[in-house]
């Protein structure tokens, strides 16, 4: 299967015409097109609906997790509804996967917390404890969704990083708000075949866990930073 990548839309309420535009080849190049999150500027309803204005006519079955963008307005329930309504696949917490064509894709929003050592513990105020309960929970979603499925290969579809590696560009005093490394392991023990993210928009493109996933930041910045043509990537999974 050919499975096209992207994050980092940030849809605006009057961007349909360009999302149509940039997605348009999607069809001849792959058999899905993927979301890695931060699908609206601010999460509002009229943004998500240029969005799905836009992927109307795609031609391919979509699926997405939603980005830290896409909470901005607190309307995310508004936000799922209306691409549950336009046929896209939301991969979350509550329904973390879903199989086309023999593939199983396991899909989490994700959340912070750092990498190796210096990730945050859950210890101290319980603002601390939130902070860290959120990150187990995407990640506990993500490490179960894989788990649960019994196909040869597994896409892992996350907005926040799993790894340093792609996150290396940012500053590194906002590592810990760009990805957790308890994202990596679930990837790990969940037997993920490969991940991609988005969100570091000044990170670097490509990255392994410590078990050998590939991952591949996806972020739009990134991709055109690179200077790749298409405003996503096209992997054989």
């Amino acid at each position: 299967m050919r499975v096209a990548a992207a994050a980092d839309i940030h849809a605006r309420v009057d961007g349909a015409e360009t999302i149509a535009r940039m997605f348009a080849s999607v069809r001849d190049e792959a058999d899905v097109l993927a979301l890695g999150g931060d699908l609206t500027d601010h999460g509002s309803p009229t943004e998500v609906e240029a969005l799905v204005n836009g992927l109307r006519q795609i031609g391919v079955p979509v699926l997405a997790v939603l980005g830290n963008h896409d909470h901005e307005g607190g309307m995310e329930k508004d936000i799922l509804r209306i691409l549950g309504s336009s046929g896209i696949h939301i991969l979350d917490r509550r329904r973390p996967t879903v199989v086309l064509e023999g593939v199983g894709f396991a899909g989490v929003k994700g959340f912070g917390g750092g990498f190796g050592a210096r990730m945050v513990r859950g210890f101290g105020e319980d603002s601390v404890k939130a902070f860290v309960s959120a990150s187990l929970v995407e990640a506990e979603a993500l490490r179960q969704g894989l788990l649960s499925l019994d196909t040869p290969r597994k896409f892992a579809l996350l907005h926040y990083s799993p790894v340093q590696d792609t996150v290396a560009g940012e500053p590194c005093d906002i590592w810990p708000f760009l990805g957790s490394g308890r994202l990596e392991q679930a990837l790990d023990e969940g037997g993920a075949s490969v991940a991609v993210h988005g969100h570091a928009h000044h990170g670097s493109r490509h990255g392994k866990t410590a078990r050998g996933v590939p991952v591949h930041n996806v972020s739009l910045p990134v991709l055109r930073a690179a200077g790749v043509e298409r405003p996503y990537v096209v992997l054989d999974v």
